[in-house]
């Protein structure tokens, strides 16, 4: 690592000859392999991105110029040559972001991961240059071939296009993937723009592609057409682009740096908007990487360097169980259907997919567009189910009140990677979809415990036809299956209280959400410790809530809410406002996430660190028993 640890800012770049640069790019290629194989991480991505982050930081000088990544999982390089390059806490605690983060670095603009953004943050970047008089500062904008799939991404090019003198550079990052291969029109055009010379092949593809863009594409099939221009006999396909109002540079090989040096220097002195193409292979430089078809080691765990195989085999995982169940139920159900939003094999639907080929549907990274599609199959007899990590449902709210809830069509979605994923960072936890969701009439919302449930709650789910559906769980793996003791109304009782002396209440009704019960249990067990009886309920659904609870909330002393969610009008309140709705003058304590955002770290480290775990629990619950035996508390 000769020549990398030299490296401490972009201006140490210049000194290198091309032959160094050249090895450079050679011993990052084997830093990432080595470092990230002992930590997990974004491997694939930033394996095929190295060439073009040097070029970029040669050419622009950050931070002045401000350079953008989407989405930020393909930053380690950039992380490299900006003086980060202790990766051995990389998504740990107290180690490097496995994103771009503002709190690490001058360089780093913007650290929100969900995909498609990156362009409007850079047209309000360039807006803002030029108001201020910076018309020397280009904006670049890096952005992957699968976050074009985005519908925002267009809305950004619309209004990007219309400004011919804000210096803002969108380099197009094309390796033909966002986890597995990029589908759909703006995939197949930019395949064209690789490959094909002749007008004709890019007209078809203007026909079928170019007329169902949104706002601009009627236009764009006229121009090309030749309404104003005439037909040529041939054409480069890059018209579609540069009819829009973008220059359009490339294709360019993204591994070739004095290719990459020039094509970039050309696009920092035009002056307006310019899309520089870049043609990159993921996983490049990897064998292991380079070999594996479904994703490239888009992200990897802990894996061996030389051969790329996990060094240790977990248990069953939730995305796993569910991928299972939805095969058995499409083999018993032909109308059920899979949707996906360009994450096939991360939500566990590729087993479905092969299947049954012809009843999956990946929409590339458009949520919004997927649920009102799916809004449309269930229109006609079919009953979709969406699978999607929870944090991302969060950009489609309008869609599931609006085009679906409002219109009681039965839709299902299931929300991997709920609540606090950890590793991953701020962007990713999901703890709101409770909070949002609590709000859309008629939504159903399971949360199962363990495997066992999750089979059973998404085949309860799937039954329902007049009303959106929701099963939620968490990430990683299943823990054992928590067997229910009783049932009271609808729910699962876990433990059942000791029968109190006398008229005596039991004292604390702990109820107990999704993936929460062995921490549930582990309280209600600290508790008893203390001379405190405690009985433990999981509703299964926790909307709406049960109408049995109020009545056994009214049986104790105080009711206590765990959920793997944010408080604010989470699972918590929406208990609380039942039981006053029932006049049940019950205090009512929630323990959940805290509305703010959480740094990466391990899943277990963030549940100490914000007390959501049982010795916090049972210590603040016992002392609130306490100050009951001593005198009420208001509720």
């Amino acid at each position: 690592m000769a020549l990398l640890t030299r490296i401490r800012g972009p201006r140490d770049l210049d000194r290198l000859t091309p032959g160094q640069l050249a090895a450079l790019a050679q011993e990052i290629r084997t830093f990432l392999v080595t470092e990230v194989s002992k930590t997990g991480g974004h491997l694939g991505p930033n394996l095929g991105v190295v060439e073009l982050t040097i070029a970029l930081h040669r050419v622009f000088d950050s931070p002045r110029d401000r350079i953008l990544f989407d989405t930020g999982h393909q930053s380690y390089v950039h992380k490299l040559l900006t003086g980060r390059q202790d990766f051995s806490r990389l998504r740990m605690k107290d180690g490097l972001s496995g994103y771009p983060s503002r709190a690490e670095s001058e360089h780093d603009v913007i650290e929100n991961s969900h995909a498609s953004t990156v362009l409007s943050y850079a047209d309000g970047l360039a807006k803002a240059n030029q108001i201020q008089g910076h018309q020397d500062r280009p904006v670049v904008a890096v952005i992957g071939d699968g976050a074009l799939t985005g519908g925002m991404a267009w809305e950004a090019l619309n209004n990007i296009a219309d400004a011919k003198d804000r210096p803002l550079v969108i380099v197009v990052n094309d390796n033909e993937r966002s986890y597995s291969p990029t589908i759909g029109g703006m995939a197949n055009h930019l395949a064209t723009l690789r490959t094909t010379q002749g007008y004709e092949r890019f007209l078809s593809w203007g026909k079928d592609a170019l007329q169902r863009t949104p706002v601009v594409g009627q236009q764009l099939f006229e121009t090309l057409h030749g309404a104003k221009k005439g037909l040529k006999d041939f054409i480069a396909p890059q018209g579609m682009f540069e009819d829009l109002g973008l220059k359009y540079i490339g294709p360019i090989d993204g591994h070739d740096l004095t290719a990459l040096e020039s094509a970039l220097t050309k696009a920092r002195g035009f002056g307006g908007p310019v899309i520089v193409h870049c043609l990159t292979e993921k996983g490049r430089g990897y064998h292991a990487a380079e070999n594996n078809d479904e994703d490239r080691f888009h992200a990897v765990g802990v894996i061996h360097p030389e051969t790329g195989l996990p060094i240790k085999s977990s248990g069953k995982d939730w995305t796993s169980v569910f991928g299972e169940e939805m095969v058995a139920l499409g083999h018993e159900r032909e109308d059920i259907v899979g949707i996906t939003a360009a994450m096939l094999h991360p939500v566990g639907l590729a087993p479905f997919a092969k299947a049954f080929p012809e009843r999956i549907f990946d929409v590339g990274i458009a949520e919004q567009h997927a649920v009102t599609s799916a809004a449309g199959m269930a229109t006609n007899g079919l009953h979709p189910v969406f699978a999607v990590y929870a944090t991302f449902l969060n950009r489609a709210f309008d869609q599931v009140l609006m085009d679906v809830a409002l219109h009681k069509l039965g839709v299902t979605f299931v929300l991997d990677r709920s609540g606090v994923t950890g590793t991953d960072g701020a962007s990713h936890n999901g703890m709101w979809d409770m909070s949002i969701l609590q709000v859309v009439p008629g939504l159903r919302l399971a949360a199962p415990r363990d495997a066992d449930q999750l089979r059973a709650q998404l085949r309860e789910a799937v039954q329902v036809g007049d009303a959106p559906t929701v099963v939620r769980y968490s990430k990683g793996t299943v823990g054992p299956a928590v067997a229910a003791v009783g049932r009271v109304g609808g729910m699962d009782v876990l433990r059942a209280a000791e029968a109190p002396a006398g008229d005596r209440r039991a004292d604390v009704l702990i109820v107990s959400v999704g993936a929460m019960a062995p921490a549930s249990l582990e309280v209600a067990d600290l508790l008893a410790a203390q001379g405190i009886t405690a009985t433990v309920v999981d509703p299964r659904w926790v909307k709406p809530v049960d109408a049995a609870l109020p009545g056994l909330a009214a049986e104790h002393r105080v009711v206590v809410t765990i959920e793997d969610n944010g408080r604010v009008g989470g699972v918590g309140a929406a208990v609380a406002q039942a039981l006053r709705d029932a006049e049940v003058d019950v205090p009512v304590r929630d323990f959940g996430i805290p509305q703010q955002f959480l740094d990466h770290a391990s899943r277990a480290e963030i549940l100490a660190e914000i007390g959501l775990n049982a010795p916090d629990i049972a210590r603040r619950v016992t002392a609130l028993v306490s100050r009951l035996d001593v005198a009420p508390v208001e509720a």
